[in-house]
């Protein structure tokens, strides 16, 4: 197969079971989180494939057909913003992996320490500003400050919890995948 028509019909595939994992979010309300996480890890596995271009395409792709197909906008706007996540931390895991070609005096363990801070810092300027902005919306209610000092120490473990998966699933399960599909 040509090389380019073997990455639309990858690409393709990949935006199809994102969007079913966003409809999928919408029927079994008790796993929405699960389903979208999933429908967002394909946007990083088109990102290490195919370069940032190719992910942002796709990305872009996905959100649209999101809003066209999937009934519950907010499930949308979850997926955009895990999807803008994953965009923006593999686009700093290339620029630190680029430092370290370069042979920089910066050792293995700094930048794992610097791509945490970062990753924290993405994370934190969206959820932040949504927790106190749009509180009702999210949580159905204003939330009291306890509660609402809940949902942030949440949010980190949540992102943890979110990131860990990400890495196995895109690192482990996709390469496992990949060689089958690929060969």
């Amino acid at each position: 197969m040509h090389v380019k028509a073997k990455k639309i019909a990858i690409g393709g595939l990949m935006l199809a079971f994102s969007i079913v994992s966003m409809l999928l979010g919408n029927i079994l309300e008790l796993n929405t989180v699960f389903f979208l996480a999933l429908a967002s890890f394909f946007v990083g596995i088109i990102i290490r494939e195919f370069g940032m271009k190719t992910g942002c395409a796709f990305y872009l792709a996905g959100v649209l057909l999101g809003v066209i197909v999937v009934p519950n906008k907010l499930y949308v706007v979850t997926y955009a913003a895990m999807g803008i996540y994953i965009l923006l931390s593999e686009s700093v895991w290339r620029q630190i992996r680029k430092m370290l070609g370069n042979n920089t005096m910066f050792s293995i363990e700094q930048c794992k320490v610097a791509l945490w801070v970062i990753k924290y810092a993405i994370f934190n300027l969206m959820y932040i500003p949504a927790v106190f902005g749009c509180s009702k919306l999210l949580f159905g209610k204003q939330l009291s400050l306890g509660m609402t000092i809940g949902a942030l120490i949440a949010g980190q473990i949540g992102l943890f919890i979110y990131d860990k998966a990400y890495d196995y699933a895109v690192g482990i399960i996709w390469n496992k995948i990949r060689g089958k599909l690929f060969n």
